[in-house]
């Protein structure tokens, strides 16, 4: 009798915890949601503080609900441990990035109008890439939602969800895509259709993204690999832009 009752407590408490867990994600979602909603559809002010804050009470949510640093991917060892899965990351990104550029063809998709000058090119990679994208995004979705959802999902669902949801989560942000790439517009038009298929081009690409960044994160155990591979994948965007205008000029 005795060993059925420690089962029943066992199955009983492996419950309880399976749905803190399942609230914990519902809940990191519905945040994630909240934010993008009005960092996207509010005020100018909105847009750029709002991601981070939601990230910073999303960390400290989590650490109430029963995440620690190491859930996270943060403890000094994680970090240590990373530093060369980052600098790969980065190495490798910056490479396929530069190949591209060289290309001719693939050229015309770092024509925009966004970073025309190598000043603000390397402002938005040094300063509003890293501190108002990367880290904010790596920390709610590589960093508390994997987290969360690991200990409710198995390992590949939990990363495939994550990476639905940071996909999605680039809707909003990709509104008129098209219409500022002259490379997207050629091929794809910048009427409706144009801007459809830019918005469902760039959902399927962060996702594929989320993939790789949420495999990052699990495969070297610290959220430091993800963060430098999304910061590189962005970065080298913005700097290959002005390097593309400078070309052409």
């Amino acid at each position: 009798m005795s060993g059925i009752g420690s089962r029943m407590s066992r199955a009983l408490s492996l419950f309880a915890e399976h749905r803190r867990g399942l609230a914990l994600v519902l809940t990191v979602i519905s945040v994630l949601v909240a934010a993008n909603l009005l960092a996207h559809f509010t005020t100018p002010l909105a847009s750029v503080i709002v991601v981070p804050i939601a990230a910073a009470l999303l960390l400290a949510g989590g650490a109430l609900a029963g995440l620690n640093w190491y859930d996270l991917g943060l403890t000094p060892r994680q970090l240590r441990v990373g530093l060369p899965w980052a600098g790969g990351a980065i190495g490798v990104v910056a490479v396929i990035v530069a190949i591209a550029v060289a290309i001719p063809w693939f050229r015309q998709f770092f024509t925009s109008d966004r970073y025309g000058s190598s000043g603000d090119a390397l402002y938005a990679a040094f300063v509003t890439i890293p501190l108002l994208t990367v880290l904010p995004e790596e920390i709610a979705f590589r960093g508390v939602l994997q987290a969360a959802m690991l200990k409710v999902f198995p390992l590949r669902i939990g990363i495939t969800i994550g990476a639905l949801l940071f996909g999605t989560w680039h809707i909003a942000s990709s509104f008129g895509l098209t219409g500022g790439n002259r490379g997207l517009s050629g091929i794809l038009g910048d009427g409706t259709f144009g801007e459809i298929a830019g918005i469902v081009g760039a959902v399927i690409a962060t996702t594929f993204a989320g993939i790789v960044f949420g495999w990052l994160r699990y495969r070297s155990s610290t959220l430091l690999a993800s963060i430098a591979a999304h910061w590189a994948l962005n970065a080298t965007g913005a700097l290959a832009v002005a390097a593309v205008w400078h070309l052409s000029s």
